[in-house]
């Protein structure tokens, strides 16, 4: 494994010995590691580089063609039969031209850019999440991870495949990296035919970004295979957020969307997480009868009573009568976490302290810590903490609290993170953004306040604060709401409508 670095390393001629040093710190008592950490933190790419592969990738995905129609017309026909939920192979033409076995009723593989167990974060918990829901659905699910992953983030494993909860992770190891993102694309491809000749899925199931997307469109054109891309987010809306100098006339910017817009229009149907990604997508040209949403939920056990927070609390230096604020989140500037802040700062001065507890990690962690410190407010910053432990840090709260700003993904990407917290009962304040309006109904589910606006949050918090017996409604309404439509096992059904007579 040790050529995967090897792109990176012409990138950063440094990132060889950072990876060498982040092995050798897992054997290093704390004192010398914490002194190291400052060794491996990767130098960003070279942005003309980055363009230059944008463009190679660009006229690689080729907009459709006659020949790619043609394939795509020969595609097995997908049924999902009501009564007993499977994914049924109807008729495979080009199985039987080629003498390729017919492929396996039900069977889906997911293309996806990273996953458990090496990574835990939203976007790997909720591949898992739909997976264990697809299998109680009659589906057989299989995911693999992108090329090199997990042994180009600096991961010692070699494995090729991994199961976790009985789901099988697969793993395209090369012993080289390919040059430039063309080449990924064609690498993945390769390394991915020897799964689908040996799995035979029925359905090719890319999740974003426009990278896995683009290896199972190759995967169509040698097997005609159907592609359902799920649409878990906008990468070029990402990035234009984390920057204020990054603007939408960049190349980076309009290569990527151009990519992904390529991408999504080419598959024969599209899954999202919400409403407003939806019309988004639809915007782009995309037919919205190929368009399904199937929305971020909660397991059943986020429905259960929270667990008692009072050992917790004490453990994290936090008064019995304080009053918290808090969330879970990654810190990046569009989470509006600033906001909240002196928001709190505010009420602060006003006589109605509080306590924020945030729970997470990020760019912005260390710029936030000096901003509540520099402005008095008491503030616990927990960093990551694990999946098993987030309803405890639930039931510490009071509110739970999402600010974030009106930034052009935030008002497409609908979160997780607040279902979870609604889930166990816990009130909601959210920035009135489109995408959090279809999970908070204000004065029923939660409460919508301005995004970026710190006085009027602190008003927002002030009423709420001051109204125990609303909080309590609000959150009974936001469970039952949860429990009525955003259980993992209630959204998966939507996978069947996707997947049914496709072809």
């Amino acid at each position: 494994m040790t050529g995967l670095g090897l792109r990176q390393l012409r990138d950063d001629p440094a990132r060889a010995l950072r990876l060498g040093v982040r092995l050798t710190q897992r054997f290093m008592p704390g004192p010398l590691r914490k002194r190291l950490a400052g060794l491996i933190v990767a130098r960003p790419r070279d942005p003309r580089r980055e363009v230059a592969d944008l463009r190679a990738l660009l006229s690689l995905r080729r907009e459709p063609t006659a020949a790619t129609a043609a394939t795509t017309a020969t595609a097995p026909t997908v049924t999902a039969v009501t009564a007993a939920p499977t994914v049924a192979i109807a008729t495979n033409a080009t199985a039987a031209a080629t003498g390729r076995r017919e492929a396996v009723d039900g069977r889906v593989l997911q293309f996806v850019t990273n996953a458990l167990p090496r990574t835990n974060a939203g976007y790997t918990v909720r591949t898992h999440k739909i997976a264990l829901a697809q299998r109680e659905l009659g589906l057989d699910p299989h995911v693999a991870s992108r090329l090199g992953h997990p042994a180009a983030q600096g991961a010692f494993d070699g494995r090729t495949r991994v199961e976790v909860d009985g789901v099988p992770y697969h793993r395209l190891l090369p012993w080289l990296p390919p040059r430039d993102l063309a080449a990924g694309v064609r690498a993945g491809a390769d390394h991915a035919a020897r799964l689908v000749e040996g799995l035979r899925p029925a359905v090719l199931h890319p999740v974003s970004n426009h990278l896995n997307a683009a290896v199972a469109l190759e995967l169509r054109e040698r097997y005609g295979l159907p592609v359902v891309y799920e649409v878990r987010g906008f990468l070029e809306d990402s990035w234009l957020s984390r920057d204020p100098a990054h603007s939408e006339q960049d190349d980076f910017y309009r290569l990527t969307r151009e990519i992904e817009t390529r991408c999504i229009r080419e598959a024969d149907r599209v899954v999202t997480l919400g409403e407003a990604m939806r019309d988004e997508i639809a915007g782009r040209g995309v037919d919205p009868e190929k368009i399904f949403v199937v929305a971020n939920a909660v397991d059943d056990t986020f429905l259960e009573p929270l667990p008692d927070g009072t050992e917790l609390r004490a453990s994290l230096g936090i008064a019995p009568d304080a009053v918290v604020v808090g969330l879970t989140s990654s810190f990046y500037g569009y989470e509006g976490i600033d906001t909240l802040i002196d928001a709190a700062a505010l009420l602060r001065r006003r006589g109605t302290p509080i306590t924020l507890l945030l729970v997470g990690d990020g760019p912005e962690r260390a710029a936030l810590e000096r901003r509540a410190t520099e402005q008095g407010v008491d503030a616990v910053f927990t960093g990551r903490v694990p999946m098993s432990s987030v309803r405890h840090h639930h039931a510490v709260l009071d509110i739970f609290a999402v600010p974030r700003r009106a930034d052009r993904v935030c008002q497409l990407v609908t979160p997780l993170k607040p279902v979870e917290a609604m889930a166990g009962g816990v009130p909601v304040i959210a920035s009135d953004v489109k995408a959090l309006r279809e999970i908070v109904e204000p004065g029923v589910t939660g409460t919508l306040t301005l995004p970026e606006e710190p006085e009027v949050w602190a008003q927002s918090l002030l009423e709420l604060i001051y109204s125990p017996e609303q909080r309590r409604k609000i959150g009974e309404a936001a469970q039952d709401w949860v429990r009525a439509r955003r259980t993992w096992r209630a959204v998966a059904a939507h996978y069947l409508e996707a997947y049914r007579d496709i072809g």
